[in-house]
């Protein structure tokens, strides 16, 4: 969900709530960990639960698939992308390093849509 669509539905409630006190407690709740924030392929964040609680119990780090069409996410690990950063950062000079990663691609809930090859 953005910002805007959390806003909207507040407002529909009947919740007395402006825009920047959603964007300062989803922030919150992301610093926290409580929340993980996806860029949507149009460039606007979208928060989720992730994590204990979420559908998916894990905690640890982790990347995620987006569907550019309709923005279903699934939670996904990267070993092999977490090696990778760490030994960029490391043959750089760099410690305390931190990254996100998502993947934008069509979901099979769209199986009409043609298939890009992006290599």
């Amino acid at each position: 969900m953005t910002a805007h669509e959390l806003h909207d539905e507040l407002r529909k409630r009947g919740e007395s709530v402006g825009m920047t006190t959603v964007y300062r407690q989803l922030k919150t709740l992301a610093d926290s960990g409580v929340l993980d924030v996806v860029s949507r392929p149009d460039g606007e964040a979208s928060y989720r639960v992730c994590g204990p609680g979420s559908a998916n119990e894990s905690s640890e780090h982790h990347h995620h698939l987006v569907c550019q069409i309709c923005g279903y996410t699934v939670e996904v690990e990267g070993p092999e992308v977490e090696a990778w950063a760490d030994r960029v950062a490391s043959d750089a000079g760099f410690t305390d390093v931190t990254h996100t990663l998502e993947i934008f691609g069509t979901c099979n809930r769209h199986p009409s849509r043609p298939r890009r090859n992006s290599r």
